[in-house]
């Protein structure tokens, strides 16, 4: 099980986004790089997004920060 999660966080209030579950790697690879690939081009201040299973045991874990 591949678990997406991301974190948004502006003027220091950071949201958690609901959990994506995929039982694919390749379609859970295909959807966090999709979500890296909008939060490089985002006007959000900070965006987090890892790939973990369900033990939390994480795979991938990438952050983009703008400056406002």
């Amino acid at each position: 099980m591949y678990i997406i999660e991301e974190i948004q966080t502006t003027n220091g209030v950071a949201a958690l986004l609901p959990p994506i579950v995929y039982n694919d790697s390749n379609e859970a690879d295909s959807a966090y790089y999709s979500k890296l690939s909008s939060a490089a081009v985002s006007n959000i201040e900070i965006h987090t997004i890892m790939m973990h299973d369900e033990f939390g045991n994480i795979y991938k874990v990438d952050w983009y920060q703008h400056q406002v």
